[in-house]
């Protein structure tokens, strides 16, 4: 398949999200609003551009479509306009990432749950960052042992042998809030019976009321050196059988560049850069291999 196939799949693919949904998270209350250029050619361009073109900064999507693609955009705004219409559709990239994931298969017996961080402002530059703090927050990332201000992007998947996990919750927390309880917050919308994590929710695994099973690797105690090996062999299956859940990660983050958003300055462009290279990431794994 082409580009410019790909180009039209995505852009009926979001008319019609649009037709059936989108359009109540983009109403106008203004009296006038110059539409010539459509709202589902902002978020074509957008999606487009992380997912096929590899472009991770607005200023470099906006610059490509102005170069290459002006006969398919002809009324392309300035980039400045540009930035706002597509901050302003912010709340629409959830709901499209959502449709994106759709497989329309039932839920396996069990699922596969992890967290990676989304970089606002990394090390001493932490203290001063103050963009989108309705959500944003100091923490840290043991996996990379980076101390960041940003937020956790945290996904829960349907383990499928020798595949990647297709997503079936993701969600965005601050980056102090530990994984445990933000993972308990959405457990009741888990459909599995057994979830594997790691040893950031260990302690769900002793935690009674869960509609599930939390299998995580073992915790050496204080001053334990080496682990017997019934708790070794636990933990190294369990790794074997979360370690997709990694992998997505980190080709999620391979094509949309998503963990350094050092370049977001509002709430909705915190939004637009999540959501939005979600949902890019999700049609190329998705939507593209049905439309071939």
């Amino acid at each position: 398949m082409d580009w410019h196939t790909q180009l039209i799949t995505l852009y009926l693919v979001v008319c019609k999200h649009w037709e059936d949904v989108g359009w109540t998270q983009a109403q106008r209350h203004a009296p006038y609003a110059d539409l010539g250029f459509s709202d589902e050619e902002v978020v074509t361009i957008y999606l487009f551009a992380v997912a096929m073109e590899e472009k991770r900064q607005i200023k470099a999507i906006h610059k490509h479509a102005r170069r290459y693609w002006r006969d398919w955009f002809p009324r392309l705004p300035g980039y400045g306009a540009y930035v706002q219409r597509l901050n302003r559709l912010a709340d629409c990239f959830p709901v499209l990432l959502e449709r994106f994931c759709e497989t329309g298969e039932a839920a396996p017996f069990a699922g596969l749950a992890d967290s990676m961080p989304v970089v606002l402002a990394r090390q001493g530059r932490r203290f001063n960052a103050k963009v989108a703090p309705e959500l944003a927050d100091s923490g840290y990332c043991p996996t990379k042992k980076l101390y960041y201000y940003g937020v956790k992007i945290h996904l829960v998947g349907d383990f499928r042998r020798g595949t990647l996990p297709g997503p079936r919750f993701i969600g965005l927390a601050p980056a102090g809030l530990n994984d445990g309880p933000a993972l308990e917050r959405a457990a009741h919308a888990l459909p599995y019976q057994e979830l594997y994590a790691d040893k950031a929710y260990e302690y769900l695994s002793r935690r009674g009321g869960l509609p599930f099973t939390v299998l995580t690797p073992v915790k050496k105690q204080k001053g334990q050196e080496h682990l017997d090996a019934a708790d070794a062999w636990l933990s190294r299956a369990v790794s074997q059988v979360r370690q997709p859940v990694e992998s997505i990660f980190n080709w999620i983050e391979e094509k949309t560049g998503i963990e350094i958003a050092s370049k977001v300055r509002s709430y909705q462009g915190l939004l637009v850069h999540v959501f939005g290279r979600l949902a890019a990431a999700m049609f190329v794994r998705n939507i593209l291999p049905r439309s071939a």
